[in-house]
């Protein structure tokens, strides 16, 4: 059984979208942060950091968006998430992710330029492809959800950022992700702007 511990439109939106194009059954349980229910002590029970994502592998917990994407994509492979028939591609969603966790993520703490400069490199190493490396993977719906947080709250320019708005529609174009942004807007946002 799979229980995904989540806050509308936080890191846990990726694992979200995950779930839905995999397929499993899986059970929902919305954190407010408004509500401090992170901090609630049956919370921190499963998860001492108070974070999401965090989903619950037959009562065990996996927490970090790149690992549960991970998980994710190697326990269903039939999803094909992951590259594995070939080790530089995977080795390439590997990078992906550590990129939009190491670099992407923490930027716009630092600041507007800051996170400029970063979408800036996630741009140049897009390319202009359609996807992040050969073909749909984990590392799209990793770098989907911050971009899809960017566009709604900083609304970058489209002209500095083509590469990565063309990637976002590709995705707003998903279902698993239609599904999730509806699931997630009917629990509601209680995210800064």
């Amino acid at each position: 059984m799979l229980t995904l511990y989540f806050s509308p439109g936080s890191s846990s939106m990726a694992p979200h979208i995950a779930l839905h194009e995999v397929g499993a059954p899986f059970e929902r349980r919305a954190v407010s942060f408004a509500r401090k229910e992170h901090r609630d002590p049956a919370f921190l029970a499963i998860n001492p950091e108070g974070k999401v994502p965090t989903l619950l592998i037959d009562g065990r917990p996996l927490t970090e968006v790149a690992g549960i994407l991970y998980y994710l994509a190697r326990r269903f492979p039939e999803a094909a998430l992951l590259p594995v028939d070939d080790p530089e591609v995977e080795a390439q969603v590997v990078a992906w992710m550590s990129f939009i966790a190491s670099t992407l993520h923490p930027a716009r703490r630092r600041g507007i330029e800051a996170a400029n400069k970063a979408w800036a490199l996630a741009e140049l190493r897009l390319g202009g492809r359609e996807w992040a490396v050969q073909r749909y993977s984990i590392a799209d719906i990793h770098l989907f959800r911050l971009f899809w947080r960017l566009v709604g709250s900083l609304k970058p320019d489209r002209t500095a950022f083509p590469g990565l708005y063309a990637h976002y529609e590709h995705m707003m174009a998903r279902p698993a992700v239609q599904r999730t942004i509806a699931v997630e807007s009917e629990v509601g946002y209680e995210l800064p702007a």
